[in-house]
């Protein structure tokens, strides 16, 4: 699926939520898009077989969607425990939870994965999700993951993995804010800009902040394999790992 056909889909299903997340972040809606597409991918080596997805923070739907239409084989249950955006999510996404291929978990997300059955998901697909969690929070989040995975199963998160050189890693940053100053600004949008800004720095602090060597050596040391970072964008990426 190319741009444009990606974002007639998004605009057509979520609507003004797509849009004003691409004028903020247009990385963010690249990395959901990606998220898809990989998983896509994995659908496409195990034919015939309905895949089991576990997506952590779902939030509005975006890459919920992007999930959804990466094939008729998959089922998925977006976890997220923010009730003013998983009900949008339900809102826009409705079609799909009627045909049984959608549900919604309402629980943090170590709480749903502790409550997970062992080797019981294909799939962990999520973005900018768990850039969010406390370091050690996150730690749980990695372990509970594989252990849920089945043998075989795909870890796979778009997601904010920061340089290793500080010195790089600060320059974006500086141009991310930029970036929300350029547009929020010509749109008046001044409380959605200080939204982002308060935001951006809890992303940034030493106890959020997933740095890329430490992350990966962190789903290494959580017995992943094949683990994989590719298509960096600036301070965004997409990381695989295979149990």
């Amino acid at each position: 699926m190319d741009d444009s056909q990606f974002d007639a889909m998004f605009s057509g299903v979520i609507g003004e939520e797509y849009e004003t997340l691409k004028l903020i972040c247009p990385l963010a809606t690249k990395m959901s898009q990606l998220v898809g597409m990989t998983v896509q991918e994995y659908a496409d080596t195990h034919p015939g077989q309905v895949l089991s997805v576990l997506e952590l923070g779902g939030g509005t739907g975006i890459t919920t969607l992007a999930i959804l239409n990466a094939s008729d084989a998959v089922n998925v249950m977006s976890v997220d425990s923010e009730p003013t955006m998983q009900s949008q999510a339900k809102k826009s996404l409705m079609q799909w939870a009627k045909q049984g291929r959608l549900l919604f978990d309402g629980r943090d997300a170590l709480t749903a994965l502790k409550n997970t059955p062992d080797a019981s998901i294909d799939l962990m697909a999520s973005a900018y999700t768990l850039h969010n969690f406390l370091d050690t929070y996150r730690a749980e989040v990695i372990t509970e993951i594989f252990r849920v995975l089945k043998p075989g199963g795909q870890f796979i998160n778009g997601d904010r993995y920061g340089l290793d050189d500080i010195s790089d890693h600060t320059r974006l940053l500086q141009n991310d804010i930029a970036g929300y100053f350029d547009v929020l600004v010509r749109l008046k949008k001044f409380a959605v800009l200080q939204h982002w800004i308060v935001h951006l720095f809890a992303d940034e602090s030493e106890n959020h902040v997933m740095r890329e060597s430490f992350s990966l050596q962190q789903l290494k040391q959580a017995c992943f394999k094949e683990i994989n970072l590719s298509h960096r964008c600036e301070g965004n990426a997409l990381v695989t790992a295979v149990k």
